[in-house]
């Protein structure tokens, strides 16, 4: 396998809509390159990209997969991404290694909900876009209105800058090929070759007029704002051919231009063009600007709580000539090769069998059989230059978001946080030998996939698996029973509810007990009173004179606490009160710290009775984004889940609603959502704060509780 320089590699991450094609694409371009004998398909699992046993089942990419093709002389590394809405954080994972993104376009539907949000986390990481209309072959292509109708809605959306580079050639009878806007050569396709065209020096006539057009567009695009091209452009009509290239693949660089290009996937078709394209026009590792990385020793400095110090943020060069540097960007875990750890060198020369220091722990590591991935599959290479794309297998310590590299040469790259699980299911072993195997099995799954949470619920004691929606949580459970042979059960998990008090209420506790010898005896009153929501719990001691010996009132406190975690009304947690011992009395002999212990849980649940006591309900910060067309469905939906629109945001054509909604409307809102919209929404919560449940509610709850029972008092 041939060492290529940072000049002669192209990062690029494939992103766009569900369906739209990406994982397709990727296929036919291997094929186009020569890197596959046949291309491979998504329905049979034979395409590179798509190697999970779930994905293939699904049809549907879950998590990034990195493939390479090798082009006249240029190695393109290609990271495919996810495209449902659930699983976008993968795509801003995708863009950390990637100097350039390619914005799949479905020429069916245009521009869809996540190729918006995935055009917005490319605009935000600042990587340069190449949009490709995919699909051209469908005879659905241009959605009904036309291929021009396309474009414009492509420039109304992303602005004049988002311009055809290439126009399709097709008609009644089906995508033909692609006319080159740079060089007004025509480039001619068969249906499902190998992807490769030849060119012919002639436009249809029917395309000549508008692709006259379209080029001197293009020009004058690319002219603006440089004035040597501007003088050429006035003194000759048009910009030279070399020119022109050279300032193309300045202005794309730059984020000043974002070409749009016509392929058809599926029929592989126009995919070598797309491959020129991408070695000309795409930026290399080394053109890019340095990479932001922090200096540990001002953090540690600054982390000591020294005033005066700020963690100091310096630049990493993409350069062979720095100190080998390496960001960890995915972790999967293989069958056979066990923990395989994929990496962008960010600067130097990393060798195979070299020891680098793991930056973020602190630990040091191997680099033993350094490879590229196609996609499972690894190719050993002797080395990896600065702007590569490398995976190592089985390194200790070693996860998703750390700074390797060389000793002494210490930085650390910031990686965005993944985002808070959207959905949260009660999980349950089905046998004894499923529980012992669950944690470990689980434990991979999350250096896999950084959104997996996996807790144990203090209060309704059942164990949570926190997902992106149900079909993630579902793969999840897939891959728990295919992998590592652990079944288990999934069940709506337990709305934690609570109680409080409204008014303050006062009430003695007496616990007597004789039955020969020594007894118990412990008296108490207590006054208790409501706090703010939030306030936990607050005890005082307000005796005098000696009525209770100092050393009795933390029994009685804790007679409270033990009561208030049983609950009173349906067995759920009392908060947010604050109760008083005010007085008492006790006996010489017989009093002991059980005995005020009993006599506090009598005084708290006389309190109760009088404090007029109620549920309180967890309600959720949830975040919409939808379709406009989908506002109005969506907003009287939460309307009728008791839910507090607390504002709407618009975005380009989607539409963003933010609500309070308690809990328990929201468990099973993501398959909903999913049939309200089409597929289009998506959505994510917090936990926000706890409110009352209204009456009638709290009714059909308490009456499907059981109310705890105490022991007896006396």
């Amino acid at each position: 396998m041939k060492t290529y320089q940072g000049s002669e590699i192209r990062n690029v991450a494939v992103v766009g809509h569900a369906h739209s094609g990406k994982t397709t694409l990727i296929a036919a371009l291997l094929h186009a390159a020569k890197m596959t004998p046949t291309q491979g398909r998504v329905a049979d699992g034979s395409a590179v990209t798509a190697y999970d046993e779930e994905e293939v089942a699904r049809g549907a990419t879950m998590q990034n997969a990195v493939a390479f093709a090798e082009w006249q002389g240029v190695k393109i590394n290609f990271v495919d991404t996810p495209g449902f809405h659930m699983f976008s954080h993968e795509v801003r994972a995708a863009l950390v290694p990637v100097e350039a993104a390619v914005v799949l376009v479905n020429a069916q539907n245009g521009i869809e909900a996540v190729t918006e949000r995935v055009w917005r986390y490319a605009e935000e990481a600042n990587v340069p876009r190449i949009v490709v209309v995919n699909q051209m072959d469908h005879p659905k292509a241009g959605g009904g209105k036309g291929l021009s109708a396309l474009v414009d809605d492509l420039v109304e959306r992303w602005g004049r800058n988002c311009v055809p580079v290439q126009l399709p050639i097709s008609d009644a009878e089906g995508f033909h090929g692609v006319v080159d806007l740079v060089t007004m050569e025509a480039f001619y396709y068969t249906p499902n070759g190998d992807g490769r065209g030849k060119i012919t020096g002639e436009i249809p006539n029917s395309l000549a007029a508008d692709a006259k057009a379209r080029h001197e567009a293009l020009v004058e695009l690319v002219a603006e704002g440089k004035d040597e091209l501007m003088e050429e452009y006035f003194e000759k009509g048009t910009i030279a051919e070399q020119h022109l290239i050279t300032a193309l693949h300045e202005a794309i660089r730059e984020d000043r231009i974002f070409p749009v290009l016509f392929t058809s996937g599926g029929a592989n078709m126009a995919t070598d063009h797309l491959l020129d394209f991408i070695k000309v026009y795409a930026p290399a590792p080394i053109e890019r600007a340095p990479i932001a990385v922090h200096a540990p020793q001002f953090e540690a400095v600054a982390s000591a709580g020294t005033e005066g110090v700020e963690v100091e943020t310096a630049f990493r060069k993409v350069d062979d000539s720095e100190p080998a540097g390496l960001v960890v960007f995915k972790t999967m875990t293989d069958p056979f090769s066990g923990r395989i750890t994929f990496f962008k060198v960010i600067s130097g020369v990393v060798k195979n069998d070299a020891t680098v220091e793991n930056y973020t722990r602190r630990s040091q590591e191997r680099l033993s059989h350094l490879s590229i991935m196609q996609g499972r599959k690894g190719v050993e290479v002797p080395e990896l230059h600065a702007g590569d794309l490398g995976a190592v297998a089985k390194l200790r310590e070693t996860l998703t978001g750390d700074t390797l590299g060389q000793k002494g040469a210490e930085i650390q790259v910031d990686m965005a946080p993944p985002p808070e699980p959207a959905m949260t299911y009660a999980i349950e072993p089905k046998t004894r030998a499923d529980e012992d195997k669950l944690a470990p099995a689980i434990h991979k799954l999350m250096e896999e996939d950084l959104l997996i949470r996996f807790f144990r619920d203090p209060q309704t004691n059942e164990f949570l698996i926190g997902g992106a929606g149900q079909p993630h949580i579902e793969a999840i459970v897939n891959r728990l029973k295919k992998r590592y042979h652990a079944e288990v059960t999934l069940k709506a998990p337990k709305v934690p509810y609570r109680e409080t008090i409204r008014v303050k209420a006062e009430a003695q506790g007496r616990h007597k007990k004789q039955t020969g010898g020594h007894g118990q005896f412990g008296d108490c009153k207590i006054r208790m009173e409501p706090m703010p929501r939030g306030g936990g719990f607050e005890f005082a001691n307000e005796t005098f004179g000696g009525a209770i010996p100092r050393n009795f009132i933390p029994a009685i406190e804790k007679g409270i606490v033990e009561s208030a975690a049983r609950g009173y009304l349906a067995g759920f947690p009392v908060v947010d009160f604050k109760a008083v011992v005010y007085d008492g009395s006790y006996h010489d002999v017989d009093s002991n710290e059980m005995s005020f212990k009993m006599a506090g849980r009598i005084a708290f649940r006389k309190c109760m009775e009088s404090c007029k006591p109620c549920l309180l309900e967890p309600v959720m910060k949830v975040e919409i984004e939808a379709p406009d067309e989908f506002a109005g469905t969506l907003m009287g939906d939460l309307n009728s889940r008791r839910g507090r629109v607390a504002g709407m945001e618009s975005k380009g054509r989607t539409t963003v609603i933010n609500a309070q909604v308690p809990m328990a409307e929201m468990l099973t809102y993501g398959t909903l959502l999913t049939s309200m919209t089409q597929g289009k929404g998506s959505y994510r919560m917090e936990m926000d704060h706890y409110d009352i449940v209204p009456q009638l509610v709290a009714d059909k709850i308490l009456a499907n509780a059981k109310r705890p029972v105490e022991e007896e008092e006396e």
